[in-house]
C-alpha cells in the first residue's frame, strides 16, 4: 500500500480538490446549524442548507472537469508529436506557392 507522501506527490491537484470539497461540505452542514441556533426559520434553514449543497455539488463537478482536462492536456503534451511548421515557416522546392510568376525579374504586361 502506496503512503500518503507517495499518493500526494503523484496527485496534489487531486488532494486539494479534495480537501476543499470535505470544507464545502463541513460548511453545508455547520451553516444551517448556526442559523437554527440563531433563530431562523426551519423553512428558510432548509433553503439555505439546499441551496450551499447544490452549489457545492456544481462547485466539485466543474472542479473534477477541470482536473480530468488538465490531465488530458499533460498526456497529449508529453505524447510525441510531428513537428509542426507555421504557416511561414514552409521549405522544399514548393514554398513559393500562388501567385502568377514570369520568368525572371520582368514585367509582366
Amino acid at each position: 500500500m502506496p503512503s500518503s507522501r507517495a499518493a500526494s506527490e503523484t496527485r496534489p491537484c487531486d488532494d486539494r480538490t479534495t480537501d476543499l470539497i470535505r470544507w464545502a461540505a463541513f460548511s453545508c452542514c455547520l451553516v444551517p446549524l448556526v442559523l437554527l441556533w440563531y433563530g431562523t426559520s426551519p423553512a428558510g434553514t432548509a433553503g439555505t442548507a439546499l441551496g450551499l449543497a447544490t452549489v457545492t455539488g456544481v462547485c466539485r463537478m466543474l472542479l473534477r472537469r477541470s482536473e480530468r482536462c488538465a490531465a488530458r492536456l499533460l498526456d497529449e503534451d508529453d505524447a510525441p508529436q510531428a513537428h509542426h511548421r507555421g504557416r511561414h515557416q514552409r521549405t522544399g522546392t514548393g514554398s513559393h506557392r500562388g501567385g502568377r510568376h514570369s520568368g525572371g525579374n520582368s514585367p509582366v504586361g
